[in-house]
């Protein structure tokens, strides 16, 4: 598999973690790196936030030392101006480049006119890309195939024009629902249109569909099958080696969130719901997982989740 930049950047293989709200912790990303992938970035963060300052938004923002590397500060935002005084701050040469969230679907953040609704607005994308490449970053962009309606062409090339290093496309629109199939003819088309590495995201949740995206696109991002299951990037990496994957098993699993507990402690980043909306995922896909679940959503601490865990292994 040969090795694709971003930038200056080299990464080792092709392979990126999708930026996931209450999951992409440094924490998730240290086990995640242990199991082969190339590429990570922070939960989407809002950049008023970041300007604030305020410490929970410092958690977020925690970097899990140079293994936690190269790491992207993942943002969204709908002002240009707040753009300009957020790439002047110090505490953005920590990370290796800045990718901009113009695909979120939540509420939430469409009603703040940022995410997925910044697609409506191609112009104020290319924008907020110019005002962080004139401040020497690296920068990238997350997209869908558009807001309601398809315009991925048109917001593709001017994110290019910009001068973005990179675009992550999410082959569905911001309407769309998880449950309807990703529509991966689109990355070919903006391929044949644009010069940037194009990394596909949507529907690949094994090595085959690894596998199949990167026949079409320049890197493959991982979302929702890696919830729970860091483990996913090593076996993908055996499937595109050698055409095979394993079961992951029930003390591989189990193992992997005592991992994830010991780190989200180490970097201070353990957060009792984040914790649960975790746990719940990594413990599946073995007989009792559902028992297992729910004793785990009665516990009330993390010394009953410490125990709990360590009579599952």
């Amino acid at each position: 598999m040969n090795s694709l930049k971003i930038g200056n950047i080299k990464l080792k293989n092709k392979l990126f973690l999708a930026p996931m709200v209450d999951v992409t912790d440094c924490a998730f990303r240290l086990l995640c790196r242990e199991q082969g992938v190339a590429m990570a970035y922070t939960e989407m963060i809002y950049i008023k936030a970041i300007l604030h300052e305020n410490e929970p938004t410092k958690k977020l923002m925690t970097i899990g030392g140079k293994l936690d590397q190269p790491l992207g500060l993942q943002i969204t935002g709908n002002n240009v101006l707040e753009f300009n005084k957020f790439s002047k701050l110090s505490v953005l040469q920590n990370y290796d480049l800045i990718d901009i969230n113009c695909g979120c679907p939540s509420a939430k953040i469409v009603g703040n006119e940022a995410g997925s609704y910044l697609l409506k607005t191609p112009d104020k994308i290319a924008d907020m890309i110019r005002v962080l490449k004139n401040e020497g970053f690296i920068v990238t962009a997350k997209i869908r195939l558009g807001f309601k309606n398809n315009n991925v062409l048109e917001v593709s090339k001017k994110i290019e024009k910009a001068g973005a290093d990179l675009l992550t496309i999410h082959t569905r629109t911001a309407e769309q629902r998880s449950s309807e199939k990703p529509d991966w003819s689109w990355i070919s088309r903006v391929k044949h249109e644009v010069g940037i590495p194009i990394v596909g995201n949507g529907g690949v949740v094994n090595g085959k569909t690894a596998s199949d995206m990167l026949d079409i696109a320049d890197g493959a991002m991982i979302a929702s099958a890696a919830i729970g299951n860091p483990l996913i990037f090593r076996e993908i990496l055996k499937y595109l080696k050698n055409g095979k994957e394993k079961e992951i098993t029930k003390k591989e699993r189990v193992s992997s969130f005592q991992d994830y507990i010991t780190l989200a402690e180490k970097y201070k980043v353990f957060d009792m719901g984040r914790v649960k909306y975790l746990g719940a995922n990594f413990l599946k896909g073995f007989d009792g997982a559902s028992q297992a679940r729910n004793d785990f959503m009665k516990l009330k601490n993390i010394e009953e989740i410490r125990n709990f865990v360590k009579l599952l292994c």
